[in-house]
């Protein structure tokens, strides 16, 4: 078997992947050589099954079920037809033109990368194996980075299988919108997922085992797009167990547990949505001394090396609290500049994560809880978005922003928001959390009015004044 020589191996092609090897490539001014190996779609999970249709359909579905609606006087709302088969037909378009432009064609640019297809198997910390369509491909190089993503995790339920059921990866091949749908799982993904449908038209019930969905963020924010949800028509159970699934004719039934009661759930689709695990099962990780937790994530320092010194590692396959392809990027292009040389560390502090619901969820920095464990001490201030002049302009009343500072210094903590526009304003909280910034920072900085992003100054300005005795732009 020949072995092909490069400088730098990357296992997976996603985000992480194709952001390491396009950094390494610019570092080395196209001077280096580097294989690009994966299996399945270009691009990964975010744009083929994660982020990308997952906010095509959001979006979408927004359009339809707010159309009803005629929030200002002398406006009435319009019912909106849905031809769900061409809009999946649609997505499914974009998300090939998107992945044509942003990944396939993007990559035909670095002559340097060599794309392979394949799936990878480490044979030392030198050398790994390629099993790819033309048969076996031997590949050495003097750095690796492992960045094979993730894929859904289906827990253990009983008869979930043989019943049937699909996932976030799995969804957008269907053309015809299921009347009835059970979602296991309120995180991110099942709250995203269920308004999208609620809003195409389908009736939509969460199953969550813990005592809150989007557990995640803090708790006032939990509560608050909880009560949101089910307004619009959700229905939605938690501290409950999914004990198990089963067909009944031409249904498909979940069996619930509570602390005292049992329900048993009729509908027409399932769909899990219990997380991702890593996809490092068949990659001999053992061999080459690389340590993964109890999951199968890979533990790696600060500068994405693995405890294997030649081998890095990033995206959803390492150990940590987000997986996002915004977080997976930069963990790809840290790795990419420590193996050329320029030192650079992660900060997963400053790392924001959101849910596109409408309202959306934006996050950054510390929650309370996780403040007053560190530093024992903390100050928190909640503000309303009626407490927002342009959450009154556009007849939105329900939402919420939330700091979390040391009230000793004053400096930005955390940022937490469920807000229209929330992931679109959370880079203040991130540059505030980022370089140490406090309240006085935010106050001393003239922002635009009228908007929601106002609200980050309101909140601050609310721990040295009564609010409600503000007029509009009071410095």
């Amino acid at each position: 078997m020949v072995i092909r020589e490069y400088d730098l191996a990357i296992v997976g092609y996603g985000a992480a992947g194709f952001a390491s090897a396009i950094k390494y490539s610019e570092l080395t001014e196209g001077n280096s050589k580097v294989a690009l190996i994966g299996k399945g779609p270009l691009g990964g999970t975010c744009v083929n099954v994660g982020c990308i249709p997952s906010k095509y359909l959001l979006e979408a579905s927004h359009k339809v079920f707010y159309s009803k609606f005629g929030k200002y006087k002398g406006i009435e709302g319009s019912e909106a037809k849905v031809n769900f088969f061409n809009l999946m037909e649609g997505l499914n378009e974009f998300i090939l033109n998107l992945r044509k432009s942003k990944y396939e064609d993007v990559i035909e640019s670095y002559d340097n990368v060599e794309l392979i297809e394949g799936e990878a198997k480490f044979v030392s910390d030198s050398q790994l194996v390629v099993n790819s369509k033309n048969g076996q491909i031997k590949i050495s190089a003097k750095n690796f980075i492992v960045s094979v993503g993730s894929r859904p995790s289906i827990p253990p339920i009983e008869g979930i299988n043989e019943t049937g059921y699909l996932t976030s990866d799995t969804i957008w091949n269907i053309r015809d919108l299921p009347s009835r749908i059970g979602i296991i799982g309120g995180g991110a993904i099942g709250v995203e997922i269920g308004q999208a449908f609620l809003h195409l038209g389908a009736d939509v019930t969460i199953i969550e085992a813990l005592p809150r969905i989007a557990y995640t963020s803090e708790p006032e924010i939990s509560k608050l797009l909880e009560e949101i949800l089910k307004e619009e028509g959700i229905k939605i159970f938690t501290r409950v167990r999914v004990a198990k699934a089963y067909k009944k004719n031409k249904e498909k039934v979940l069996k619930v547990l509570s602390h005292d009661k049992e329900l048993e759930l009729n509908f027409d689709e399932i769909i899990v949505a219990t997380g991702r695990r890593p996809n490092t099962d068949n990659l001999n990780l053992e061999n080459v001394n690389v340590r993964t937790n109890s999951r199968g994530q890979i533990i790696t320092d600060d500068k994405m090396q693995t405890s294997n010194p030649k081998i890095y590692a990033a995206g959803d396959c390492v150990d940590k609290k987000l997986m996002l392809e915004t977080l997976a990027a930069k963990e790809g292009t840290v790795a990419a500049m420590n193996i050329a040389g320029q030192e650079s560390k992660m900060d997963y502090l400053s790392i924001p994560w959101a849910i596109f619901t409408n309202p959306s969820v934006a996050s950054v920095g510390y929650l309370e809880s996780e403040a007053v464990e560190k530093f024992k001490v903390c100050s928190c201030r909640v503000i309303e978005l009626s407490d927002i002049p342009k959450g009154l302009i556009i007849q939105e009343r329900k939402g919420l922003i939330k700091l979390v500072i040391d009230p000793n210094s004053g400096k930005i903590l955390g940022v937490h928001s469920l807000s229209p526009y929330s992931v679109e304003f959370i880079i203040e909280g991130v540059l505030a959390v980022k370089y140490g910034l406090t309240i006085w920072d935010i106050i001393d900085s003239v922002h635009i009015f009228p908007t929601i992003s106002e609200g980050i100054k309101i909140a601050s300005q609310s721990f040295i004044r009564n609010i409600e005795r503000m007029s509009c732009c009071v410095e």
